[in-house]
């Protein structure tokens, strides 16, 4: 299935039923008091986040969405049916606005998280409800309220641990694909990941992180180049971000420190809060140089881009280093749980 990020969608929830004016008729009974039943609720529009889901795109094909209407209340004081309440499956990490208002409804980040987006109408009153002692034969009734409609956008964002950031062809779908699960489509050509993959990586029996291989970015991304800011909205969630360099390009003409620079720039063009992420150097396809070229490589490297950060040097293709890197995550992830439970 064709992996979709944002959608568009109309929800409209159940009328109410209206309220009956009836009376009483029996044999031998001459004045029967008013015996109309009350109307039944509509019902409402939810929607639900779901654990085996990962893509909008089936909001591409169903756009409307209407829950069941109420019954009409009847004689003998029978009130009317409910509408039946109507769920709406979407991927876990959808965020959920009104489109005529700008507000944002929901964020869905937890399986099984249920939010009402639409409010069904109230059921109409029977006449019973206005028998009085001065109005013994009432024929007032009232009418079911309409059910609430609205305009939502749906934008999911991907829920992971650690987001890999590098230009194409960085080798970020080869080492997600070393250290977890995940199977993403691999080539030598640039932009051969059109949407985030998700990898489960276990670095112990019970410690595991998730990680997000998210398609590469060019200069330009923040503004929409290469389908940019659809990318980098991905990364908002993550925790710790994993910026992948090639250290040996084919191309003479391509400068690491120069790539690292530009994406750097872009994050900080996309979101303040983003460019402030912890983000680690990651050295990748160390095992197409010596070892000597390798040190003046990374020298080089860190020199020019004045990095005092975290750096590991891995090689995606023969999984050299990864697991290293696997368990400084975990310590790292570890670390982070724990400062945002002390504030």
């Amino acid at each position: 299935m064709k992996f979709v990020d944002e959608a568009s969608i109309r929800v409209r929830a159940g009328n109410g039923g209206h309220g009956c004016l009836s009376f009483r008729r029996e044999k031998y009974v001459e004045r029967g008091g008013p015996d109309g039943g009350d109307g039944g609720h509509g019902g409402s529009v939810y929607l639900v986040a779901h654990k085996s889901l990962n893509t909008l795109a089936d909001f591409r094909v169903a756009r409307r969405f209407k829950a069941a209407g109420g019954g009409g209340g009847a004689g003998r004081n029978k009130t009317g049916r409910s509408g039946d309440d109507l769920d709406v499956m979407v991927p876990i990490g959808t965020v959920v606005n009104d489109v005529d208002t700008g507000e944002i409804i929901c964020d869905l980040t937890s399986p099984g998280q249920r939010h009402k987006v639409a409010e069904g109408g109230r059921g109409g009153q029977g006449n019973t409800r206005f028998k009085s002692s001065v109005n013994r034969a009432p024929r007032k009734f009232t009418k079911g309220t309409q059910g609430e409609g609205r305009h939502l956008s749906l934008e999911l964002k991907v829920i992971a641990d650690v987001g890999l950031l590098g230009m194409p062809n960085a080798g970020k779908s080869t080492l997600i694909t070393a250290m977890s699960q995940a199977r993403p489509r691999i080539a030598d050509y640039p932009f051969t990941t059109l949407h985030p993959n998700l990898g489960v990586v276990r670095v112990g029996q019970l410690q595991s992180f998730v990680m997000a291989d998210i398609p590469g970015l060019i200069k330009g991304a923040s503004e929409g180049a290469g389908l940019g800011i659809q990318f980098l909205k991905h990364l908002q969630r993550t925790g710790l971000l994993l910026h992948l360099v090639d250290i040996a390009p084919v191309d003479p003409e391509v400068k690491p420190a120069e790539e690292v620079q530009a994406l750097a720039q872009e994050l900080v063009n996309f979101s303040a809060e983003l460019s402030r992420k912890t983000r680690w150097l990651v050295i990748n396809k160390t095992d197409l140089l010596t070892a000597d070229d390798l040190a003046a490589a990374r020298k080089s490297l860190l020199d020019q881009l004045q990095w005092d950060g975290v750096v590991f040097e891995v090689s995606a293709a023969t999984g050299a280093g990864t697991q290293q890197l696997g368990q400084a995550i975990m310590q790292e992830l570890e670390r982070i749980k724990e400062d945002s439970d002390g504030e």
